[in-house]
């Protein structure tokens, strides 16, 4: 029996620029919005509307790696792409692609959970069972859009994104406005106010704005790669930062900190109640759902094609336990088995600080990839390239001295699963870095 590999089972060209746009903030609005506003409030106090701020600046910096090689080489997997140009097919640059892989599945459990809370807060439901079997549901929901092709998750995300886009800045418009454009989140003074917390939470604002890497990674698949791949990913990072300051803003003017606190997995919905009251409870509810399920979507989607693409180039080891069909058909299955998983065993903040302990290793391996070895190729600048290491340093050391304190479990969890792929790859490809010229 044959499987079809790599760039030979792509739809060329099948994912137009609106398309991309739509799938990119799909992922980040997902997540960024209604998973993450609470406990990135948490950490950065009265000022938490600006942590959103600070991670677009420190995404934007990483950007530029992914832009500058995705124009030189677009590809599907371009995030795997580029670690191998950078270090060679060893077991770093394979590491390190999956851990990208791996962040991006925490990132589609972590955001069906927020589908299954969102969903189950009018029934006044906050824990139980039903709220792993909800997000489990969702999950499966996107495999099954997946299953019917690109073109489906295409027209579909362009579709979502605006009903969820459009309705996210209505209701914040509308919340400001009801709240007299008070911050109340920042009227309790700032004596509350934490230096390290509030770099801490700068790394769940990049998991906000992390989504970009969903184009990069379906590079191959856009239409004019060279020219729309970067295109897609700023505009995407811009509508972004736009909705979540609205929507941040909106929750601080009728929400205190402690409010948000208590509500974290639901904050936006307890802030539309105050300002619009229970049908803007409900709209707000329908908003999440719509959100969080086209985020699990756009990322099952994305994933699938770079762990295929990751087998395709002899990175991670396959079985295709007896299924028939293309590599990216059983990718997509292991990857709603891996997300179903974790939805079932973690909360939402354990799933939220693995993402960013993972992401942030990831995205540090690629910046000094490209800076050692590839920028003169691509013509790169390395001052940017260092300041994005140096952001992602301080960000990762902040986070990583907050959860020590309040959950050092999950800094063992994050530190055991991180050895352990670096660990597995070095023992399946027999050397941490290849030489250039096999790249």
């Amino acid at each position: 029996m044959t499987h079809a590999h790599g760039d030979e089972s792509l739809n060329k060209g099948s994912i137009s620029l609106p398309g991309a746009v739509g799938m990119g903030t799909g992922v980040m609005i997902g997540a960024g919005i209604f998973a993450l506003t609470g406990q990135i409030a948490q950490l950065a106090g009265p000022y938490f509307a600006l942590s959103f701020v600070f991670g677009a600046i420190v995404t934007s910096f990483s950007a530029y790696s992914y832009i500058k090689m995705s124009n030189a080489w677009p590809s599907s997997g371009g995030i795997a792409m580029i670690l191998q140009k950078a270090y060679g097919p060893g077991a770093i640059a394979a590491a390190a692609a999956l851990l990208m892989a791996l962040s991006m599945v925490i990132s589609e459990s972590l955001v069906a959970r927020t589908f299954a809370t969102y969903v189950l807060r009018p029934f006044d439901i906050t824990g139980g069972p039903l709220v792993p079997i909800l997000a489990v549901g969702v999950i499966l929901f996107a495999y099954l859009v997946n299953v019917s092709g690109n073109r489906s998750v295409g027209l579909l995300s362009i579709i979502m994104a605006v009903v969820k886009i459009g309705g996210i800045a209505l209701f914040g418009i509308v919340a400001l406005w009801s709240g007299g454009f008070q911050f109340a989140a920042a009227s309790t003074t700032a004596e509350g106010f934490d230096l390290t917390g509030f770099v801490a939470s700068v790394a769940l604002s990049i998991l906000a704005f992390k989504g970009f890497t969903t184009i990069t990674n379906s590079g191959g698949e856009i239409t004019d790669p060279h020219r729309n791949v970067g295109r897609t990913i700023m505009i995407s990072i811009g509508i972004c930062v736009v909705v979540y300051l609205l929507v941040a803003l909106a929750v601080g003017a009728n929400l205190s900190i402690d409010e948000i606190v208590a509500a974290k997995d639901y904050s936006l919905a307890e802030a539309a109640a105050p300002a619009l009251g229970q049908a803007g409870f409900y709209l707000t509810v329908v908003l999440a759902a719509v959100a969080t399920a086209s985020g699990v979507l756009a990322s099952v989607f994305a994933v699938s094609r770079m762990l295929a693409m990751l087998t395709d180039m002899k990175m991670i080891p396959h079985s295709h336990f007896g299924m028939s069909g293309p590599i990216r058909s059983h990718t997509l299955v292991y990857t709603v088995v891996l997300a179903s998983t974790l939805a079932v065993f973690f909360d939402l903040s354990r799933i939220a600080s693995l993402g960013a302990f993972f992401y942030l290793i990831m995205d540090m391996l690629v910046h000094w990839g490209v800076f050692r070895y590839l920028r003169q190729e691509i013509g790169a600048n390395g001052t940017i390239l260092l300041c994005a290491i140096a952001f992602d340093g301080v960000v990762l050391a902040a986070f990583t001295a907050m959860k020590l304190q309040s959950d050092p479990v999950i800094v063992l969890y994050a530190a055991i699963g991180i050895a352990a792929v670096f660990l597995s790859e070095r023992l399946y490809l027999k050397r941490w870095i290849a030489p250039q010229e096999e790249v």
